[in-house]
């Protein structure tokens, strides 16, 4: 139950009652997505983390917070599919792009184009949202592909680090819908 209403002009509303339907799963909901607890944000790689929020295996989809502390990368990528971000803290960008993200910031990554994603330096550490569909293809120098991590790595991944910090591994399953 949210919180009561006060003065809004729908607070005599009732709520749905039996608001799911038999097969569908209650939301995943996160108080604060961009939370402080580094435990909570998986190795990506070396530099950056990620903290998973929702993930679908059925559909190859996932939602997280990207966090790198000061100057991080992720590897060479394109994504065969459409990806959404939104930049909370810091900056970070592509090298293949005029842009640089900001607090703010909002950005549609098209299906098939390459990038190499930096995150800068800056006052605040680099937090954005994202909203991945399919794997991330790994390139080489020469845009040639060199592997794939799709939902099923990231399951693993994420898995093994909840594991390793003692969050437990099977605290990402209650992620999954």
């Amino acid at each position: 139950m949210p919180e009561a209403a006060r003065t809004e002009f729908w607070a005599d509303l009732k709520p749905i009652v039996d608001a799911l339907k038999p097969d569908a799963q209650p939301e995943v909901f996160h108080q604060l997505a961009p939370i402080d607890d580094e435990r909570y944000y998986a190795p990506l790689t070396e530099t950056v983390f990620s903290r998973p929020l929702w993930i679908s295996p059925r559909d190859n989809r996932w939602a997280d917070i990207l966090w790198a502390r000061s100057a991080g990368l992720v590897n060479r990528h394109y994504h065969p599919h459409e990806v959404f971000a939104y930049t909370i803290s810091g900056k970070w960008g592509y090298l293949e792009q005029p842009w640089t993200a900001t607090a703010g910031s909002f950005v549609y990554e098209t299906p098939g184009e390459g990038h190499t994603l930096v995150a800068y330096e800056d006052d605040e550490p680099m937090r954005a949202f994202f909203v991945v569909t399919g794997p991330l293809v790994w390139l080489d120098e020469n845009g040639e592909g060199t592997g794939v991590f799709d939902v099923h790595d990231y399951l693993a991944l994420c898995r093994a680090h909840y594991e390793r910090v003692g969050i437990g591994a099977a605290y990402v399953d209650s992620l999954i819908r």
